[in-house]
């Protein structure tokens, strides 16, 4: 008996010691790798840095008028932003140096997933009293003085679980229980933590990257079309729960104002309006940087998911259409670089981020243009948010990373080719000599 409690006791030690070892292993393979990088791709950098420098100048100017009247300095929204922004900026140096390998490791992005799961969790537990309402949406965190939103970090954890999971099981992707079946599974899980806050935009966002995710990862079309309608039908499900039992008015509220911003135009239609307003008072070119008049408190959230409208009032047709190209760089270049990666993983994470980019913007483009009801969504690099704003820079090193990794994988082998051509010509001297 004792020496079956001693076996046992010993193959539990092996084993904690082989994780133990992988792990270590890994990180020696990252910091390895770490040394052995190119430069970093350019045209996406500076792409990021354009957006970023537009974004906190177009910030700053539509929450000006806000801070003063909350008592505050005009810049002390964009002071904040900058202060985030630099954060960001250390944070994507940092991962465009470190090997994004490192979060291929199993137990980390399962880490990474479950503990943003923890965080939407204990948001809807009210007696922690840690969850913030705003706008009758519970999204964020408040600890002390600080909040944070969840889901931000979430996209950042699905981008890097989905990409481990589909590059382990890339070769069996067209089988529906392997390459369908988990991913849906935990998009379900996610999904229904953000419909209870309720986030129905974040919801669809989500979603939307993984389905791309596993699409690009050699899932089969059919698999795909199948489960995103009933996932869809779910969700419409849900809405319709919510509306008719629960008594939620969050939704029909914004459904009636996309329908006709007019029929409530003091109520639930005010925002929409107001943003049609802005945006068609901009004309070609604007009423000039800082001239706006729909920030000074008509148009709500205008430092936030309406930063756009302000954009095309004060900047017109001509800002509006700059950021719009901007963005289609940022995605076209994203995807250069995801071609380019040296493996499927880092092809997989360039995906994803770019997707989540590009998504967004266009989602939030479309919600201040009501070409679809709010669902209050960000502008990435434009909005206010501290969370978001700090997710995104880092994603972008990361991003950063792998197309360092892919010039240096340009380099070894253009150092091989130069190697084989100079080994040819010593070989051909030496035959010469001999001769």
């Amino acid at each position: 008996m004792a020496a079956s409690v001693s076996k046992t006791k010993k193959t539990e030690q092996s084993k904690k010691n082989s994780i133990f070892k992988v792990m270590i292993n890994d990180i020696k393979d990252w910091a390895v790798r770490s040394r052995k990088l190119g430069t970093v791709d350019l045209p996406f950098f500076f792409i990021v840095m354009i957006l970023l420098v537009m974004g906190i100048i177009m910030m700053f100017s539509a929450s000006y008028a806000l801070a003063i009247s909350e008592g505050n300095p005009g810049t002390f929204y964009a002071i904040k932003q900058l202060k985030f922004a630099a954060v960001g900026l250390i944070a994507m140096w940092l991962l465009s140096k470190v090997d994004y390998h490192f979060f291929q490791n199993r137990f980390i992005s399962f880490f990474l997933f479950i503990v943003c799961l923890i965080m939407m969790v204990a948001i809807l537990i009210k007696p922690l009293h840690i969850g913030v309402t705003l706008n009758g949406a519970t999204r964020w965190i408040g600890i002390g003085g600080f909040q944070f939103q969840p889901s931000e970090v979430m996209k950042f954890s699905i981008v890097i679980l989905f990409a481990m999971l589909i590059a382990q099981n890339y070769k069996r992707m067209k089988l529906l229980r392997i390459g369908v079946v988990p991913y849906m599974l935990i998009l379900g899980i996610v999904a229904a933590l953000m419909m209870m806050q309720p986030h129905l935009s974040g919801t669809i966002l989500i979603c939307l990257i993984g389905l791309v995710m596993i699409f690009v990862g050699g899932a089969k079309m059919s698999h795909l079309l199948g489960v995103a309608c009933l996932g869809a039908l779910a969700l419409v499900a849900v809405v319709i729960y919510k509306i008719e039992f629960e008594g939620i008015s969050y939704f029909t509220t914004r459904i009636d104002a996309w329908l006709d911003p007019k029929s409530d135009i003091k109520g639930g239609g005010w925002q929409t309006w107001q943003s049609l307003v802005a945006i068609g008072s901009g004309g070609f070119f604007g009423m000039g940087l800082g001239n706006s008049r729909q920030k000074f408190r008509y148009l709500p959230e205008a430092e936030n998911d309406f930063v756009f409208a302000i954009l095309c009032e004060e900047l017109g047709f001509a800002g509006a259409v700059t950021v719009i190209a901007l963005f289609a760089l940022f995605v076209f270049r994203g995807f250069y670089i995801a071609s380019k990666a040296p493996d499927k993983f880092g092809m997989l994470i360039c995906v994803g981020f770019t997707v989540q980019v590009g998504l967004q913007a266009f989602l939030n483009i479309a919600v201040v243009s009501n070409f679809i009801p709010n669902t209050g969504i960000s502008l990435p690099f434009f909005s206010y948010g501290g969370t978001s704003l700090m997710m995104l820079l880092a994603q972008m090193g990361i991003v950063l990373n792998v197309s360092r990794n892919a010039t240096a994988d340009d380099i070894s082998m253009t150092e091989k080719k130069k190697n084989k051509t100079t080994r040819k010509r010593v070989s051909k001297n030496n035959k010469l000599q001999e001769r």
